[in-house]
Parts: structure tokens; C-alpha cells; sequence
């Protein structure tokens, strides 16, 4: 399987298990299978999302996007989007 970088970590709350992603390569959609590098290391697929506290079927690239995570991440953490 191929990985193609999205983007990095913003911000995470660890309250909710939410993170900020600002994605700076592709676009992104619930199903996408997602891959978290750096201090955390984990893949996962993308259950939801929100831009603007809004959910959204499809987050563009350039765009900050709200996603839920299995798994706490760190700021600056790497994500890349998992394709066959």
C-alpha cells in the first residue's frame, strides 16, 4: 500500500479525542484509511469530520478539518492518506 502525505497536526483535544488537521496535500473524506507518524503511529479510517464545527462530506486541501481519532496524537504528528 501506497501513503501520500495529507498534512499535520494542529492541535489535539485530548478531551474529546479530537485533532486539527491542516491538510496541505490531498482532500480527505469519511472511509479514507489514514496513517499517524511521529510521536504516535497508528492507522485508522476516517469515521467524520468537521470544518467549522459543520460536518462535511469532503474536507479540500488547504482547508483545517476536525476529525475524531482512536488514538492520541501529538501537534506536529504527520498524517498521510493510506491508497492500494
Amino acid at each position: 500500500m501506497a501513503e501520500k502525505l495529507l498534512g499535520q497536526v494542529k492541535h489535539y483535544f485530548d478531551h474529546i479525542g479530537v485533532a486539527v488537521i491542516k491538510l496541505t496535500g490531498d482532500s480527505l473524506k469519511p472511509g479514507d484509511q489514514i496513517h499517524v507518524t511521529g510521536k504516535s503511529d497508528f492507522q485508522q479510517t476516517v469515521s467524520s469530520m468537521q470544518v467549522d464545527h459543520q460536518p462535511v462530506a469532503t474536507a479540500a486541501k488547504n482547508s483545517e478539518v476536525a476529525i475524531k481519532l482512536d488514538q492520541p496524537v501529538k501537534q506536529k504528528d504527520q498524517i498521510f492518506k493510506v491508497t492500494e
